[in-house]
């Protein structure tokens, strides 16, 4: 592929800016689409919900800055990670400094397997029939989470759920025939589009919260993870998720990396996912949902032209500034969930899509015994994930955050099948 400014060639200010601001563009609506979803499963106050997308969005640019200039050093954009949502819908009813500390201690697990080089070997574990299920697990074990935004508890249900369709369809249609910085910025279309619409057709469900009158970090330290709390069962359930996490940083720095014929890649990898582990400490302690390196990067550069990593830099900083701003996050909260849960239902489908053909990558057939290896771990993970509160309510505390994470039931079980009992020893 043909660029205009390869990776460490710096495009002129005004060019620079403009491909920041298309950078932030598509992060911003995940900020959103993430927060949401984590109000789903974490029921808070509006005033909560807006602190949490200050924070992340604070977060998100901290971390791309440092990727950038300290980490894997590509133009790859950071986000919050939809798989540690998984682990805190596994974890309600456990307090909110065990959830933290445990998101903390797996930054820390990430952290020190990345800068000592045990990562690599971890990595043997990954083939591509476990990457693949991980990659369908997270979209399968968060539809309840995406049933919650669409259909809500009005009496509107229908109606909704019929909105949510038509807009899914629409995007894929845009998907399909937009070209451009126009399909690079889709997600942030549909987020106006479709407030819009909802304005429209449901008076009264765009509403904007009541914020802060002081508009710098207006109380940004608040309700952070004020002490230490050690639950071994919602610490393994977090670890388990950030073995998904990390192979998600590993394919997006990859998949960059060889776009742009970088030198250096398992340098590259290393440091990135060090620096990722670092973030996800702050994370924690900043009680919001830990980043990974998005691996929406390559569409991007290809639909520019530009792989330079300094593109980055105005989006690190003109993320931290609209973090500051309890007035801008809360306007951005007044996008509806059914707009928020149809642009999730739209992201889980390219999830679901990239599974599938990561598990027909080995062989370039899909045999029986693959869909075996697959089958049974989506399966279990799918019939936790919808498997009903009281139930899981019934478990013993330790338990609760292990059998109820459908996510992390389905990682053990592809690890089982694909490593024990339908091994493929050469």
């Amino acid at each position: 592929m043909r660029v205009t400014y390869s990776v460490d060639e710096r495009p002129p200010f005004l060019e620079l800016l403009l491909l920041g601001i298309q950078w932030m563009a598509i992060v911003i609506p995940i900020v959103v689409v993430i927060g949401k979803v984590v109000g789903e499963v974490q029921p808070g106050s509006p005033a909560d919900e807006t602190l949490f997308m200050q924070k992340t969005a604070f977060l998100i640019a901290v971390t791309v800055a440092g990727q950038v200039l300290l980490g894997h050093r590509l133009p790859l954009v950071a986000g919050p990670a939809a798989v540690l949502v998984v682990g805190l819908a596994a974890s309600q009813g456990f307090s909110r400094s065990a959830v933290y500390t445990s998101i903390m201690v797996g930054g820390l697990v990430l952290t020190a397997t990345a800068a000592t080089g045990l990562f690599a070997h971890i990595r043997k574990l990954f083939t591509p029939r476990v990457v693949a299920v991980i990659l369908l697990l997270i979209a399968f074990t968060l539809a309840p989470a995406i049933i919650g935004l669409i259909a809500g508890l009005g009496p509107h249900a229908l109606s909704r759920a019929g909105f949510a369709t038509i807009m899914t369809l629409l995007m894929f249609f845009g998907s399909r025939y937009l070209k451009g910085v126009w399909k690079s910025t889709l997600i942030l279309w549909a987020f106006a589009v479709g407030t819009c619409a909802c304005a429209l057709l449901f008076p009264g469900s765009v509403q904007v919260r009541q914020s802060s009158s002081v508009p710098i970090f207006s109380s940004f330290f608040t309700h952070m993870t004020a002490g230490l709390s050690l639950e071994p069962g919602v610490l393994f359930s977090f670890l388990v998720c950030y073995l998904g996490l990390s192979i998600n940083d590993l394919g997006s720095i990859e998949s960059v990396g060889e776009l742009t014929k970088t030198p250096n890649l398992d340098r590259r990898v290393n440091r990135g996912i060090t620096v990722s582990g670092m973030a996800n400490i702050l994370a924690g302690f900043l009680a919001v949902v830990g980043p990974v390196n998005y691996s929406l990067s390559p569409g991007v550069i290809a639909a520019t032209g530009c792989a330079s990593r300094f593109t980055l830099l105005p989006t690190a900083l003109l993320m931290g500034c609209l973090a500051c701003s309890s007035r801008a996050f809360a306007l951005i909260g007044a996008v509806p969930s059914v707009v928020v849960g149809s642009v999730f239902l739209y992201l889980s489908s390219y999830q679901i899509a990239a599974g599938l053909v990561m598990a027909a990558e080995e062989t370039g057939t899909f045999q029986i015994e693959d869909g075996l290896v697959m089958g049974l771990p989506l399966l279990l993970g799918t019939i936790v994930a919808f498997m009903p509160a009281a139930v899981v309510q019934s478990f013993p505390p330790l338990l609760r955050p292990i059998v109820g994470n459908g996510f992390l039931v389905g990682v053990v079980a592809v690890l089982v099948l694909e490593h024990l009992i339908f091994s493929r020893r050469r």
